[in-house]
């Protein structure tokens, strides 16, 4: 490891919730909150966290339907993910993120959060879960 952070990515069609690793790519933890319209500022603003972190890996979750298979909402995140590839070289890998976001709002719930009323807060906590997910699997 070279000090290089990973960033987790939950896309949605409204906000990006943001995470981001520790130094050696053991934890993730909840970062930021992107508005992903529009999406040239959202890229941007993607980008500056990815060059402040020192980001060498993208993590982003696919949104699979319960049987696996890939619906509309998987077809827009692949959409932008190729709009962020062609202003980045960072690798960017996919993630199932089925169920993450009811995980997250439980978590939230059991730290005395209202997730109802920040949704930042279930994207952010969800963008986490996701990063955490493949930080597990690399160990």
């Amino acid at each position: 490891m070279d000090g290089k952070r990973f960033l987790g990515l939950d896309i949605g069609t409204k906000r990006i919730g943001v995470s981001v690793s520790d130094i050696l790519c053991i934890i993730a933890q909840p970062l930021d909150t992107v508005l992903r319209q529009p999406e040239a500022n959202a890229i941007e603003k993607i980008l500056e966290l990815c060059s402040k972190y020192n980001i060498s890996r993208i993590i982003a979750g696919l949104p699979k339907n319960m049987n696996g298979t890939l619906g509309p909402q998987a077809e827009d995140v692949k959409q932008f993910v190729n709009l962020l590839k062609e202003e980045t070289e960072i690798e960017i890998f996919f993630e199932d993120e089925r169920l993450t976001s009811k995980q997250a709002e439980r978590s939230l719930t059991a730290q005395k959060k209202k997730p109802s009323k920040n949704k930042g807060l279930i994207d952010m906590a969800s963008a986490a879960i996701i990063l955490q997910i493949h930080l597990d699997k690399r160990r």
